[in-house]
């Protein structure tokens, strides 16, 4: 019989990890072999499943053990499942949102950068990109058109945030993936350099006077690029723009001047992503 643990009250502690740690206590920098993160809906954490990630706790509404939680249960092995009715869940933010079905999982080791690289054509490069929104979508676009990892500066929001899984739609699960270094002072270098010592071309996706069209028949023909696209608002700074190989741009109309990342990320990825 699966363990099964019915949740009355908000306030009960086996909720605190779904309801009360913050990201930041989720993350635990401090002992990053206990960190832990929330994975949303059946298919979230099937994907998550898929990808090696272990499972802690299931959280999820009674209606569903028998339901659409039915295959991940079987999945999940001998751990708590948490259940209570929806009015219950409903005090969790968001939880309308995950189809009923919760999962606390351990974070991962991360790869390193090489073994994210080796083979790969194509990657994604987010320069400080802050909104976890953004981040998992431009995960679910490098996913659906033909990237083959991301790469992230220190200060870029962490892919395992709950946010940026659930707009993702797993797909942070699907697409290898690492930072580039844990220090602020490791992009753009060294970072640039060791992407060029990997073999890849540098794209700085920018405004710019000197930018080529993203259709320039000189991309396409590159073997390896690295598309790095930047923050919200500033875009990429200006060391990273001067250490380039490439500054591209995104033919504008209607005096439109620029996307938000993540729709722009989606534009390149779909260009730059063709086979030669």
């Amino acid at each position: 019989m699966k363990n099964i643990i019915e949740i009355t009250d908000f306030s009960a502690p086996e909720l605190d990890i779904y309801a009360r740690l913050s990201e930041g206590q989720l993350l635990n920098r401090a002992e990053p072999e206990h960190g832990l993160f929330i994975a949303e809906s059946p298919k979230v954490v099937e994907r998550a499943l898929d990808a090696g990630c272990v499972p802690v706790s299931l959280l999820l509404e009674k209606k569903h053990i028998d339901g659409q939680a039915r295959d991940v249960i079987a999945r999940c092995g001998d751990i708590p499942i948490y259940t209570a009715e929806f009015d219950v869940l409903t005090q969790l933010t968001g939880f309308p949102l995950t189809r009923g079905v919760l999962c606390a999982m351990r974070r991962p080791l991360l790869p390193s950068v090489a073994q994210v690289c080796a083979g790969a054509r194509r990657i994604a490069i987010l320069e400080n990109v802050m909104n976890p929104t953004n981040v998992g979508a431009i995960f679910r676009s490098a996913a659906a058109l033909n990237m083959d990892a991301v790469l992230l500066t220190p200060a870029s929001s962490n892919p395992l945030y709950r946010r940026a899984i659930r707009v993702s739609m797993g797909t942070v699960f699907q697409i290898p993936w690492t930072f580039l270094g844990a220090e602020a002072s490791e992009w753009p270098q060294p970072g640039i350099n060791q992407l060029r010592e990997l073999g890849f071309k540098t794209v700085a996706m920018a405004l710019s006077d000197e930018a080529i069209s993203i259709n320039d028949p000189r991309l396409l023909a590159e073997e390896k690029l690295a598309i790095i696209l930047g923050t919200e608002g500033d875009g990429l700074c200006s060391a990273t723009l001067a250490d380039c190989d490439y500054t591209v741009c995104i033919p504008m109309s209607h005096h439109v001047d620029s996307l938000n990342v993540a729709a722009a990320s989606a534009v390149a990825f779909w260009e730059l992503g063709k086979k030669a």
